[in-house]
């Protein structure tokens, strides 16, 4: 079984204000240059959410800062580097809410597809009532594709991943292929059932196209076709 890459190293639960006080030292020995997430609670909810590259004093400040006396109770989740650290922060806040935080909190890269979900949605509610009515709906003839490589059958059609881009480097050059609804790869003006036959024509040899094609999971995140079969 593939071991899974950790995100919190440490971490220490449901601390008493009171213990902070107290023993401030050691708790700032334990943080002192981590990084990571600390909630704060009032009566057992959860009152504010912060994050920080250095957690040394930032626990301490919030003894005598604006949110003073408004926490009895404190967590620390220290994380292994802080590069996901404002975007975890992020998708904290939008879940919870907590009433300590004055920001929602925003994420770098992320699509808001609720928009498109309404039009979707539109989209469906037109298809039933016109079925509903007896209306026909015209599908405009597409242009005839050249013909496909061996293989007729796409091996990426079962995933539903078209249409969509595909990404590669390869001698220090970005290559580009689309994937089409019907799950063919098209590149340099071919059609490929396969992502190793397209990768093949890319490199001029024997390719493993799942390892060598990268595809936009979510926007900005770029992976390999191989997570389609995980």
């Amino acid at each position: 079984m593939k071991k899974r890459s950790a995100l919190v190293c440490e971490h220490m639960e449901n601390i008493s204000r009171e213990a902070l006080e107290e023993y401030q030292e050691i708790v700032r020995n334990y943080v002192r240059r981590r990084q990571g997430v600390y909630p704060l609670y009032r009566r057992g909810k959860l009152y504010y959410v912060g994050l920080a590259s250095n957690l040394r004093g930032r626990l301490a400040n919030h003894l005598k800062d604006r949110h003073g006396h408004s926490w009895d109770r404190f967590s620390v989740y220290l994380t292994i580097g802080d590069k996901h650290l404002r975007e975890l922060e992020s998708l904290v806040l939008h879940i919870v809410r907590p009433v300590g935080n004055k920001q929602k909190g925003k994420f770098a890269k992320s699509t808001n597809i609720r928009g498109r979900f309404a039009r979707d949605v539109r989209a469906r509610h037109r298809s039933e009532l016109n079925r509903m009515l007896g209306k026909v709906t015209t599908v405009k003839a597409r242009p005839k594709s050249p013909p496909a490589e061996e293989g007729r059958v796409s091996t990426l059609r079962k995933y539903g991943l078209g249409p969509a881009e595909l990404r590669a480097r390869y001698k220090g050059k970005l290559l580009k292929a689309r994937v089409r609804r019907d799950g063919m790869i098209r590149f340099r003006g071919r059609l490929f059932s396969s992502p190793s036959l397209a990768g093949s024509a890319a490199v001029n040899r024997t390719c493993n196209g799942w390892t060598f094609w990268t595809y936009q999971r979510a926007p900005g995140d770029w992976v390999r076709l191989a997570e389609l079969r995980k």
